[in-house]
């Protein structure tokens, strides 16, 4: 490429997403650059590869079905993948589909302005180099910006310290070593490092509902099972909510009673991962519904756990379950059987700062330590976005006509845009659904719009207002009833002047997003506005 090459398309992050848009829009016969930061594919899996990292989703699920030989061919080892097998896969996935070299690896976009009279995005990187396309795709993930580490004193702490998003090789063996959060991230960590560490202090500020994952060796008939019907498979998928497979709900909490709706607790409390929360059909939207699953998990939870002052603070669960990310867990509670680890309140004893030897608490104590493991969370949503920079011919950028909570049709464009295409983003069901499933339905609209677009000559799309002021409208009804937007949580925005609350996903499941963009792809792409601009 030249120092400001002309494309057709450039697609920023190689995760799932951005290597499956750099496939499917180079099958539409278009030119496309892929920018990522990394020095390889991978995204989130590049760079979360803190100890044991897992998907929290069944692999056979967490994977591509694009190329049903591919799907046959790979072989998990386990139903959920550990993040070394998952970056194996994606390597794997490049080298079979020659993906790198449409891709500018160690490279970040520090800024894209959409040109008016062009009807082009002009798009600067870290590099120097100056790219001009006509559209731009935002496969970036909306839990890829982390929260970085703003405690006073870090800069003082002579141990080795890191964030489990951007993990690098640092000491844990025989050390004395702090995991800060216990959100997904955090609780993985803990649980493997409890193994190694001369000691593991877990620093908890909110104790966040748990369930094992019962992860087990992959089941080779289900992958021949699978292997047989790919096609099938995928639509499949499409048309449950969550876009996996799942067992199917039996009823409202309160068709069943005593031994009997124990059984069914237990049943899906011994077949693991999520599905819990699928048990009943009222767990999302009816709070004494909520708190029979609720009450069942901490007491589950805490019978695992032998100190019952410990087993108390892990299990003071605030909010209903399911409101914040259900975590998939492997011997969580377990860990805290061991001499070796201690729980830190932080809610009870704040953090006030990082001093040399450790970390201080407000009560004065500090937690002597050689390497502390930050697993803090994400900007969701907005962070990755915002990060580069991104501006119309007004200067303004997504979140600036977001302040109100994320306004979009389909998750897919947000008017005043053109040509930008955020992949999976607010006013999808990205988050709460297979988000390996969901980038790649997105990205097929995507690519059939595009392809739309070249047959008809248009240079230009963008989002209606009346279609996006419809679909947030709807997007918001659906949500109204659920649980998790009444309560605090990172797919929940909050306006402080009125208190409003804004449920920032879908809420309406897959089956029924998908229906809609059928819909939309078979009228013509009702809901986009085209135009043709200048020469191209």
């Amino acid at each position: 490429m030249s120092e400001q090459e002309r494309v057709d398309v450039v697609v920023v992050g190689a995760g799932m997403g951005g290597m499956y848009a750099v496939q499917r829009l180079r099958g539409e016969g278009l030119d496309v650059v892929g920018i990522e930061g990394a020095p390889d594919v991978g995204g989130v899996w590049f760079h979360n590869a803190y100890p044991g990292a897992r998907v929290d989703g069944e692999s056979l699920n967490y994977c591509y079905f694009f190329d049903p030989e591919l799907f046959r061919d790979w072989k998990w080892t386990e139903k959920f993948a550990t993040q070394p097998e998952l970056l194996s896969y994606l390597n794997h996935v490049a080298d079979r589909h020659d993906l790198r070299r449409h891709f500018l690896f160690e490279t970040w976009v520090v800024g894209a302005t959409w040109s008016e009279n062009e009807d082009r995005w002009v798009i600067k990187t870290d590099t120097g180099r100056t790219i001009w396309a006509r559209f731009l795709v935002m496969a970036t993930g909306n839990l890829s910006k982390a929260r970085d580490p703003e405690f006073p004193g870090l800069a003082d702490f002579e141990g080795e310290w890191v964030q489990a998003s951007h993990w690098k090789p640092v000491e844990i063996a025989g050390k004395r070593v702090a995991v800060v959060g216990t959100g997904s991230s955090g609780v993985q960590a803990a649980s493997a490092i409890a193994k190694e560490a001369a000691e593991l202090h877990v620093l908890q500020r909110t104790p966040l509902y748990s369930v094992p994952a019962r992860n087990r060796p992959a089941d080779p008939a289900q992958h021949e099972r699978m292997s047989a019907r790919v096609e099938g498979m995928w639509e499949e998928l499409l048309a449950t909510p969550g876009a996996i497979t799942h067992l199917a709900p039996v009823g409202k909490t309160f068709d069943f009673a005593g031994e009997q709706l124990e059984a069914l607790l237990e049943s899906r409390w011994l077949y693991g991962s999520t599905s819990i929360l699928s048990l009943f059909t009222d767990t999302a939207d009816d709070l004494k519904a909520n708190e029979i699953v609720g009450s069942y998990v901490a007491r589950k939870n805490a019978e695992r756990v032998r100190d019952p002052e410990t087993a108390a603070k892990l299990t003071a669960y605030n909010v209903p379950i399911g409101v914040r990310r259900l975590i998939l867990e492997i011997d969580y509670f377990e860990i805290f059987n061991q001499d070796n680890v201690h729980l830190v309140d932080v809610r009870e004893d704040p953090i006030v700062r990082l001093v040399p030897s450790g970390i201080e608490l407000a009560s004065g104590r500090v937690v002597e330590l050689d390497t502390i493991v930050f697993a803090l969370g994400f900007h969701a949503f907005t962070g990755s976005l915002d990060f580069a920079n991104i501006t119309n011919h007004l200067g303004e950028r997504p979140s600036d006509r977001w302040a109100r909570g994320p306004a979009t049709y389909l998750g897919l464009m947000t008017s005043g845009f053109p040509n930008l295409f955020t992949i999976a983003g607010p006013g999808s069901p990205t988050l709460t659904s297979n988000v390996c499933v969901a980038n790649a339905q997105h990205i097929d609209v995507v690519g059939d719009l595009l392809a739309y677009m070249g047959e008809r000559g248009y240079t230009r799309v963008e989002a209606s207002p009346a279609a996006q002021k419809e679909w947030t409208e709807h997007a918001a009804e659906l949500a109204e009833p659920l649980l998790r937007r009444k309560y605090d949580n990172y797919m929940v925005h909050v306006n402080e002047d009125d208190g409003s609350r804004v449920y920032m996903p879908y809420a309406g499941g897959m089956d029924r997003f998908v229906a809609k963009c059928r819909d939309v792809v078979a009228n013509d792409f009702e809901g986009f506005d085209f135009a043709t601009g200048p020469s191209q």
